[in-house]
């Protein structure tokens, strides 16, 4: 990928790129919306990367290019409009330069900055965070800069609260930074304060696309944010986490009832990544898999943010041998789902779900055999 990224940036811009920073996407393993209530949630990042390219440019623009844009969007560096249409991708990347003089860090002027994935968008595996924290490390690289780990995801989650406008936790970003193979990252979001937590190298992960989305995806993950913040404020809390599953609910006359089955998920959510990390610490798959499929119910259940083809696939995967568990990745309302296997589980059973899944939905789901991957770094370029 990385000589691919360079002889496009040639193409593109007519020089070789001074700087290639890389991010990986993530897995959400287990945790489904706790990171934004103060809990916690572990996650992978995984062999699939976004890879950012970049040059000093002597003008006073910015230009961007990536494959699926196939144009440069030209912009001035005393500006930082947002994008929209195709160009929307620009976003994050400008994002990060809104975000850096907030935590102190100075951006770049003129540039050119090509970008190329082989991370799928759209698939719950957060594409975005790795284009913010491969941005952030671009900029950082280009401008002689250093920061600490937390600041670089930070400064990514920054990006995507304050300038693209989506009231995420810390999951993406951190994991993206954090992520190491052979591992995954725990989270306590409350610092935050990360970790890595050893993987048994028998575990192998199976993402189910299904390419569908809620057309209402953002503003859906906006009103879980809000009945979530509800439900934190009616019961004089700080966040979600702050409160028991048994305190929970001896208040549930307190909260509205959809409000309430929202806060359950959550606190129900935050115990069962602390089972996952216990059961991690056993080598205990089994043990995983089924606190994985307990998440999935809970998001179908309480948190309503599955549909009824993750709700299939779920089904589908939990049935079939050397399959642990699976439940939804990402925000829900669409994308994907995630199946912790044996390595037994092969391509051949990945069909057979595929072709089952075709006959209801009249629809190919895009299935990934995904491994851990390394965290976010700058390549030689």
């Amino acid at each position: 990928m990385q000589a691919k990224l360079s002889a496009l940036f040639q193409a593109t811009f007519g020089r070789q790129p001074e700087v290639i920073a890389r991010a990986p996407g993530r897995i959400e393993f287990i945790g489904n919306h706790t990171d934004y209530n103060g809990g916690t949630v572990l996650g992978a990042a995984i062999d699939r990367n976004v890879w950012v390219a970049i040059a000093k440019n002597l003008g006073p623009t910015r230009r961007f290019y990536s494959e699926f844009s196939g144009n440069i969007t030209v912009l001035s560096s005393s500006g930082l409009p947002k994008q929209g249409g195709r160009e929307q991708w620009v976003n994050y990347p400008l994002g990060v330069l809104a975000a850096m003089p907030v935590f102190g860090l100075r951006v770049p002027n003129g540039f050119d900055l090509a970008v190329i994935s082989d991370l799928p968008a759209g698939a719950g595996l957060s594409s975005s965070a790795a284009l913010e924290i491969a941005s952030t490390l671009a900029f950082l690289a280009i401008t002689s800069q250093e920061a600490p780990r937390e600041t670089i995801v930070t400064v990514g989650r920054h990006a995507e609260n304050h300038f693209v406008g989506v009231p995420c936790g810390i999951l993406d970003q951190g994991v993206s930074g954090f992520g190491r193979k052979d591992a995954l990252v725990f989270i306590d979001c409350r610092g935050p304060r990360f970790e890595t937590v050893p993987l048994p190298p028998s575990a192998n992960f199976w993402v189910f696309n299904t390419h569908s989305k809620h057309a209402l995806v953002d503003g859906l993950y906006a009103e879980r944010h809000r009945e979530c913040m509800e439900a934190a404020k009616t019961l004089g809390v700080g966040q979600l986490v702050d409160i028991s599953a048994r305190d929970l609910a001896l208040r549930e006359d307190e909260l509205d009832p959809v409000v309430f089955r929202r806060a359950r998920h959550v606190v129900e959510e935050i115990a069962r990544v602390g089972e996952a990390v216990g059961a991690l610490g056993q080598g205990d798959l089994a043990a995983v898999g089924r606190l994985l499929t307990a998440s999935h119910a809970s998001s179908k259940i309480l948190f309503e943010n599955s549909t009824p083809e993750l709700d299939f696939l779920v089904e589908e995967l939990s049935h079939r041998r050397w399959v642990y568990g699976a439940r939804l990745t990402g925000g829900g309302f669409g994308g994907a789902v995630m199946a912790l296997t044996a390595p037994d589980f092969d391509a051949g059973q990945a069909d057979e779900v595929v072709s089952s899944y075709a006959r209801r939905f009249k629809a190919r789901p895009e299935y990934l055999h995904l491994k851990t991957g390394a965290g976010a770094s700058v390549e030689p370029s």
